[in-house]
């Protein structure tokens, strides 16, 4: 009984991880999504979650539970894809692992190991949504949102947390050296380390917080230059990216993966929040900065660059799209690993050109209603020229 059904988990397990992906014919010319998740619960190895010995386990029942696999960094390396993710078990503890394969949209399997994570004089109750970066210094950082129980809540409430940013660095994805936390004056959950020296110091993108969930007076996402990565502290900090009234990033706003260096300047992948009848609803978007000032925004779209859409709106935190993982690849293309709803994973392609394009071209918020009208009239008018012809 045992060796069947093992054999009929093997068969299907190998038929999804060699399943070979599609992209959706649907596109608005910036980018391209694809049909199949990259990753998900199932994607997680047989080894993890059935013990194999017929003794302990004669009706081959799932041992480990996994929830949901999401949220992940992203790397190249040696003509591999290497994605960090976000595994989350069904004791809602989440971890990170490895998946790789020879191709950005298809073939990733876990290696046998999850990381196992050093950890501080701190323990960590959870630690999740590793930002990579393979920085000018020679190493590979991932920052880390590691969360622990607020000691000063109330009796009774085991509900409110702290949140700050773990940092660790590797050369392999295998081995990982773990460096003190970020100190900070504020909450830090949405931390991601700027691929280059600036002034000769490592710079941060940054989302201070009031608390664990609200912003409050967190202006948005944040830049801070540290003087020594092994004991990163941040003594002055200044928002670059801020929140707005009435728009995609009302409530909160965060960095996505590290920006990719272009020629016009550099190019950020963001999410943004805003409050609805139906929660929070998580949405990507784009925006450019100076390559001689990197604090300096260039160029930023009006609204959303991507947002939820059929399937991808449901699941455990619905309505959620979020990105930490980006590639950019030899040819010019990015591919974009995208969460939804907090379950599971997805990419998305496009170019460097297009997005540049997209960023330099497409009118930004003019916050108010009767502006979004003048720039559809403006558009209708300049295009009514070429109907003629």
């Amino acid at each position: 009984m045992k060796s069947n059904r093992l054999e009929e988990l093997t068969q299907n397990y190998e038929a999804l991880i060699n399943r070979k992906n599609e992209i959706c014919n649907n596109s608005n010319g910036i980018y391209k999504r694809y049909y199949h998740p990259v990753l998900t619960a199932e994607h997680a190895p047989l080894i993890w979650k059935y013990d194999f010995d017929e003794k302990q386990n004669p009706f081959m029942e799932e041992r480990i539970g996994i929830n949901a696999v999401m949220n992940t960094g992203a790397i190249k390396i040696n003509h591999k894809y290497y994605l960090v993710a976000r595994v989350e078990g069904a004791d809602r503890k989440s971890f990170f692992a490895v998946a790789e394969s020879n191709s950005p949209v298809d073939g990733f399997r876990f290696w046998d190991y999850p990381i196992e994570m050093p950890e501080t004089d701190i323990p960590d109750t959870n630690m999740y949504d590793m930002r990579l970066t393979a920085h000018e210094d020679g190493w590979i950082y991932g920052i880390f949102c590691a969360e622990r129980k607020d000691t000063n809540a109330p009796a009774g409430d085991l509900s409110s947390a702290v949140a700050v940013a773990g940092i660790a660095r590797t050369k392999d994805l295998k081995t990982w050296q773990r460096l003190p936390d970020l100190k900070s004056p504020s909450q830090q959950r949405n931390v991601v380390l700027h691929p280059e020296f600036v002034n000769g110091k490592y710079a941060l993108y940054t989302r201070p917080q009031d608390g664990f969930i609200d912003a409050g007076n967190g202006g948005g996402i944040g830049w801070a230059l540290i003087d020594d990565i092994c004991h990163a502290e941040i003594k002055e900090e200044k928002i670059i990216n801020k929140r707005f009234y009435h728009t995609i990033k009302e409530v909160k706003n965060g960095e996505g993966p590290h920006p990719i260096k272009t020629p016009q300047g550099w190019l950020h992948l963001a999410h943004g929040v805003r409050g609805c009848a139906a929660g929070l609803r998580y949405v990507l978007y784009l925006y450019m900065t100076s390559l001689e000032d990197p604090t300096e925004i260039i160029a930023e779209p009006a609204g959303y660059f991507m947002a939820p859409i059929g399937e991808e709106r449901i699941g455990d935190v619905s309505n959620v799209l979020f990105s930490n993982g980006w590639i950019e690849d030899d040819n010019g293309k990015i591919y974009i690993y995208y969460a939804s709803s907090d379950t599971r994973l997805h990419v998305a392609e496009s170019t460097v050109s297009q997005l540049v394009d997209y960023c330099l071209h497409t009118p930004t918020d003019g916050f108010r209603s009767i502006e979004s009208v003048k720039r559809i009239i403006t558009m209708v008018n300049h295009n009514k020229q070429y109907l003629k012809q």
